[in-house]
């Protein structure tokens, strides 16, 4: 795999001031993606001021790559084709280019097919349906994935601009080009005639495609990530001399861990620091440099980054502070950084950091202030705050829970927790994912990044913020995040939340060193009959059972048989985790109880964890030690609390439910419309929020198979009688002011009104309650019980599905249950049972249950009208009547407006 060059020197001066690129420029196409060698590219689209530099790009073409493209020699671009390049209108003709620093690595583009005069076009014009695409990149920039990125983000730009099919002629030796194509996942049809093939494809996504999208995705950030934490070679800048400093103390770490790599304090005034000799700068060290620790004052920063670009450095860890956590000086400071980073193909981890920890035997990396680290372990751990990330470390050290890789991202402007969830997916090293969170950048992404991880490695999670919010200053991107929203995102996504760092580690112990539980039944064993009871109540407080009694083999009980107790119970078919109960005697110490309980649980494929009151963490006793001491799968976590040891226990078990269900499908039910739905959205306006009238409602419904029982909007008593003749006896009668029909009193309803004269009174009680003549007649459904589904705008996601009962005690105790979209069939029925209320769904105390499934299909159509149709801000179908005969739907309320800017859509970007 090439690795990035970096951009020579001449090229690395500080960026002019922006020239404003003139009206109509597509500014939001502009994006840093990740190549897939992990280095950063900035792509945007072409303007006139390129020339100069695609003329350089150009000429630095092998005669071999500008032949594959140009199907010739072609060695020079002429001032006419120059114009036409350069000069695009960002709709029937789109120019992309990638850039290094000023220099452009690649270009891509697609030029309007002549068309046959459709909407947009006339006869022997560019029309609206097709575009020839096609793209080259710098021999040494040739298999980095630049291609595939070209051909992303053009097919999203075609796609905006209402372009539906691309087509393309490549020399059938130009396999790579090929290649681009066939894999890019869309169904290409081909055609081979003297030499060439000419191909065509729809540029819709497909599920394929967005499939590869993403597994490139995964492995260009996990692999940018990898870069960081496995570096050849590591330089210091600011690395003083003085014991106190920041950079003295990252030095010493870096030493005393033994990393495997050379290390190059820069010190302009010291010949050598710890007795290394120093360098003055970055760019006077004679060999390659991967990764940059940076320990000087945030206002020496820029100077560094120039000899970081100019070194090529591949990584950089700021630990400096007085970025955005220090105002907003510091923030205009912190996205320049960044800005330069991303520019030269460099990832920044910071600032404001504690820095990264790679356990490995082949690395050994402590680049942080931490001089006390866990030892090598399977567990990854990535913390958003640089002054916790001391004593995080410290506590996994004393709890004897060992750390593969650890990453602490202070203020996030770059490097996040998205991008170490990428990295541990296909991370060997790590089983185990521990997250302490204050802010979520991209929620959707996280959504979809932890459902995906959780289901090979268990997630667990501490989101602090829950009532004051994050700390100000971090994470310029993050937009807020409501509690029930967290809820949401971590329960959909298998993610084990916990609420403090004490119950993060509690739960990791268990994880990291005992397999998953099979079930909820679990054995207490002990020599204290109190304390086997109250883990008992523990257990049952938490919703596990109980697999049996508490067996006791009493004080005076030696350790062989507390072995052999616990062994019979952790044997037993009946059993799935067993917890061990033990009281220090006067007369025998602990230690020898603990080694037996070791060796009886050794090979048992059950989880064990003990109650020892004197232990927490790992004790050696019970430790199954490794090749630096650290302990080893097969090692019994111990607990100094039964409640303690049963909440980890029981999130462990609650995590093996969902890990253990099936992964759920995104299947589009049936008569399922979204090409007329977007229809009907564009035409209705979405510019500005606004309430859909009752027609245009059931119009866009229509489109995702949701009907409404069926109903008239009159005016006047006799009009009403008319209406409820047509519409069959019983009917409801209700007033058409909304604040009155959705009143949990019901004063603006009377139901089952079964005839004429019922009618006239009915009209006449609204009419004089209301004062309004107008009220709506609908035909009764089937009696059942009144749910509400909803589509509820959030800031974060964009939006949220929310179901739950109505009733007024339902929305006192907020008894509601949400789920970020897409949402997954799975996903769908455990929504409408989250619920408190729920088990009145499923037929309580000998009621009739009701069609879950009705509900559940509803659902479905709901969350596709989420995914689909981004404009759609809020929706509520209240009510929903579920009953055996099924789900009907009453009432209905959308709202229009500009749609959300939803982060995760659309081709590969960092965001």
């Amino acid at each position: 795999m090439e690795t990035t060059p970096s951009a020579p020197a001449a090229d690395l001066a500080p960026p002019k001031a922006e020239i404003d690129p003139g009206p109509g420029y597509p500014r939001h196409w502009e994006a840093d993606v990740v190549a897939s060698d992990g280095g950063i590219v900035h792509l945007r689209p072409i303007l006139p001021r390129d020339a100069d530099a695609l003329l350089r790009f150009h000429e630095s073409l092998s005669e071999r790559t500008r032949y594959l493209r140009f199907f010739g020699p072609y060695p020079r671009i002429s001032p006419k084709d120059l114009v036409r390049f350069t000069t695009v209108d960002h709709r029937s003709r789109v120019g992309f280019i990638c850039l290094l620093g000023d220099e452009i690595i690649a270009v891509g583009r697609y030029e309007g097919l002549p068309g046959d005069g459709g909407p947009g076009g006339t006869e022997g014009t560019p029309g609206p349906d097709s575009a020839e695409v096609a793209f080259v990149a710098r021999d040494e920039h040739q298999g980095r994935g630049l291609g595939s990125i070209l051909l992303e983000h053009l097919a999203a730009a075609a796609r905006e601009n209402g372009l539906r099919r691309f087509e393309a002629e490549v020399l059938v030796e130009n396999h790579q080009m090929v290649r681009v194509f066939r894999q890019a996942g869309y169904q290409v049809s081909r055609a081979f005639s003297e030499g060439v093939l000419h191909l065509e494809f729809d540029i819709d996504p497909t599920e394929q495609s967005l499939a590869v999208r993403d597994a490139r995705e995964q492995r260009a950030e996990a692999r940018s990530v990898h870069n960081a934490l496995h570096p050849a070679s590591v330089a210091v800048i600011g690395a003083s001399t003085d014991p106190s400093k920041i950079g003295h103390a990252v030095l010493a770490n870096l030493l005393r861990g033994n990393f495997t790599g050379p290390v190059f304090p820069v010190n302009p005034d010291a010949r050598s620091v710890r007795g290394v000799r120093a360098y003055a700068s970055v760019t006077d060290i004679p060999d390659e440099v991967d990764l940059a620790v940076i320990a000087v004052p945030a206002a020496g920063i820029d100077e560094v980054m120039d000899s970081c670009l100019e070194k090529g450095v591949t990584a950089l860890v700021v630990i400096s502070s007085g970025f955005a956590e220090a105002g907003e000086g510091g923030t205009v400071a912190e996205r320049r950084l960044v800005a330069e980073a991303r520019a030269h193909g460099m990832r920044v981890v910071g600032p404001n950091a504690l820095g990264v920890v790679n356990t490995a035997p082949d690395v050994r990396l402590n680049a942080t202030l931490a001089p006390d680290i866990p030892g090598s372990g399977r567990v990854g751990f990535f913390s958003q705050s640089g002054a916790l990330g001391t004593a995080i470390l410290a506590s996994a050290k004393e709890r004897g829970l060992g750390l593969s890789t650890f990453v602490s991202a202070g203020n996030r402007a770059d490097v996040s927790g998205n991008d170490l969830l990428q990295y541990w997916q296909t991370d060997p090293a790590t089983d185990v994912v521990l997250l302490y969170l204050e802010t979520f950048g991209n929620p959707r992404k996280f959504a979809r990044l932890a459902r995906r991880l959780a289901r090979t490695k268990p997630v667990v999670a501490v989101k602090s913020g829950r009532h004051t919010g994050p700390t100000p200053g971090l994470a310029l991107t993050a937009a807020p995040i409501d509690e029930a929203s967290v809820r949401a995102l971590f329960e959909q996504s298998g993610v084990i939340r916990v609420e403090t760092l004490a119950e993060l580690f509690d739960t990791a112990l268990v994880l990291a060193y005992q397999p998953l539980p099979t079930g909820p039944s679990v054995a207490v064993v002990g020599n204290s009959n109190a304390l086997g009871l109250l883990v008992s109540d523990a257990l049952l407080d938490e919703g596990m059972e109980l697999a049996g009694a508490p067996v006791d083999v009493g004080t005076a009980a030696p350790p062989e048989e507390f072995a052999s107790a616990v062994a019979k119970a952790a044997g037993d078919a009946g059993t799935d985790a067993l917890v061990a109960v033990f009281v220090p005697p006067i007369a025998t110490p602990g230690a020898a109880y603990a080694r037996a309980l070791r060796e009886a649980v050794k090979g048992i494929d059950k989880p064990v964890v003990a109650v020892f009151l004197a232990a927490e963490g790992v004790p050696a006793e019970l430790a199954v030690p490794g090749p630096d001491g650290t302990p080893m799968r097969g090692s019994v976590p111990s607990y100094p609390s039964p409640e303690r040891a049963a909440a980890a226990l029981a999130r462990v078990s609650r995590y093996a439910r969902w890990h253990a269900r099936p992964v759920g499908e995104f299947a589009v039910p049936d008569g399922v419309d979204s090409e007329r739905a977007r229809e009907v959205v564009a035409r209705l306006g979405s510019g500005e929020r606004h309430e859909l009238s009752d027609e245009d409602a059931l119009e866009l419904l229509a489109c995702y198979g949701i009907t409404l029982a069926e109903f008239r909007r009159v005016t006047g008593a006799e009009a009403a009688v008319a209406a409820a003749d047509e519409l069959g006896y019983p009917v409801a009668i209700k007033a058409a002011g909304a604040r009155w029909r959705h009143r949990t009193d019901l004063v603006g309803v009377r139901l089952d009104v079964g005839a004429p004269a019922g009618v006239r009174r009915a009209h006449g009680d609204l009419a004089g309650i209301t004062g309004h003549d107008e009220v709506y007649v609908q035909r009764m459904a089937p009696k059942g019980i009144s749910c509400v589904l909803e589509i509820v705008d959030d800031p974060s996601f964009g939006s949220l599905l929310s179901f739950g009962l109505s009733g007024m005690a339902t929305e006192l105790l907020g008894d509601r249950a949400f789920r970020v979209v897409p949402v997954s069939d799975q996903d769908a029925a455990a929504l409408v049972r989250a619920p408190r209320a729920a088990p009145l769904l499923a037929g309580y105390k000998g009621t009739e249950p009701t069609r879950l499934e009705a509900l559940e299909d509803l659902v479905l159509r709901v969350g596709r009208i989420a995914e689909d149709l981004p404009e759609v801000r809020s929706l509520a179908l209240d009510p929903v009547l579920a009953s055996p005969e099924g789900a009907a739907v009453i009432g209905a309320r959308i709202v229009l407006g500009p749609p959300p800017n939803r982060a995760d859509g659309g081709p590969r970007r960092l965001r």
